[in-house]
């Protein structure tokens, strides 16, 4: 499970307008995901064509993005590469809870509990090989970027915002900032109003913007320090210390002065130790595994251009999405992409 560092990181809300000119390095699978579980019938089933193959994340990645050119938002998705051997023991994890949330829903659904069906299948959600080769598809066709990472999405999105070649990272997961990235966007994909789970009440999503150098002064703590905090709450590459919350983590590392003192404390003071080599976990988030970019290379990814024809294609052929809107919005796409090609003309002028 990603880190919660909700309770500490400084969260400021945004309108999406704030973003309009900015470059955004998007977590594709965790976008995905979110597509997938949200994006689906009543009874929790997701969109499918004639073929019965998911469509939801297509449908997804298509309108949002659209809408976030048409605010100004210069994205690029970044897919995960090989996961570092230290996720295993998350993945099984989730695999299994995975599985245990489907045959939940199965269950449910047979029995007419259709508010529980649906929660049990947003849990159930997958992405699988197929649901990231059709989502490259559409955004090649889309002319959006995209870069699949060598190690994880978030890693590299962070080392992107860190050198300076985009503005943001953007992902519900706050491991971005133990990455290291100087900006993190959440509910980039997800503002709006949304219902909680099992309970006839709505509440309206926000985007937000959490700036790590805010963040960290606000704690009186260094990226070292926000990083070992990560690492005792849990994260994607450790289990946590049992019973230390994020404000005992904060009190724990303004008390020690390396990786060493901390194992030390923890064992005198809590009788408790990593699970994990807390140097190897250290490293992973201090120097992630990670493409360099340049300027020069991120502004040829940005210059690609919509394919209308193979659009409606693929869109609507191939996967059954009614012509008519998919059209319009082709046509919304066409006029953003056209209207950022006029501006950087402009600019040389």
């Amino acid at each position: 499970m990603a880190v919660d560092l909700s309770k500490l990181a400084i969260r400021n809300k945004i309108s999406i307008k704030e973003l309009n000119g900015k470059r955004i390095a998007i977590d594709a699978f965790n976008v995905l995901y979110q597509f997938i579980s949200i994006v689906r019938q009543p009874d929790g089933t997701p969109l499918h064509d004639s073929h019965g193959e998911v469509t939801s994340h297509l449908s997804g990645i298509f309108y949002r993005t659209i809408e976030m050119m048409e605010n100004g938002i210069e994205p690029i998705y970044i897919f995960d590469g090989i996961p570092s051997k230290l996720k295993e023991r998350t993945i099984n994890a989730r695999i299994k809870r995975r599985e245990e949330a489907y045959q939940e829903w199965q269950r449910a659904k047979s029995e007419g509990r259709i508010e529980e069906a649906r929660s049990y299948a947003e849990q159930s959600a997958r992405v699988d090989k197929r649901t990231v080769e059709s989502a490259k598809e559409l955004l090649d066709l889309m002319g959006i970027p995209h870069i699949s990472a060598p190690g994880e999405g978030e890693a590299q999105a962070s080392v992107m915002c860190r050198d300076g070649v985009v503005y943001a990272a953007a992902s519900q997961d706050y491991d971005t900032l133990l990455f290291g990235s100087k900006i993190v966007i959440r509910n980039l994909t997800l503002s709006g109003r949304r219902k909680l789970p099992k309970k006839n009440i709505y509440v309206e999503v926000s985007t937000e913007r959490v700036d790590l150098k805010e963040t960290l002064d606000s704690l009186g703590i260094d990226q070292k320090r926000l990083i070992w905090i990560g690492m005792m709450l849990g994260t994607d590459f450790n289990t946590g210390i049992k019973g230390i919350g994020p404000k005992t983590a904060l009190k724990i590392v303004k008390e020690v002065s390396s990786i060493g003192d901390l194992e030390r404390f923890l064992e005198e003071k809590h009788n408790a130790q990593f699970g994990s080599d807390p140097r190897e976990v250290e490293e992973l988030f201090t120097n992630p595994e990670a493409k360099t970019i340049k300027e020069a290379e991120m502004e040829r990814m940005f210059g690609g251009t919509s394919d209308r024809a193979g659009l409606l294609k693929f869109m609507c052929d191939k996967h059954d999405f009614g012509k008519e809107r998919i059209t319009k919005f082709v046509e919304r796409l066409e006029k953003r992409s056209s209207s950022k090609r006029q501006k950087g003309i402009e600019s040389w002028m």
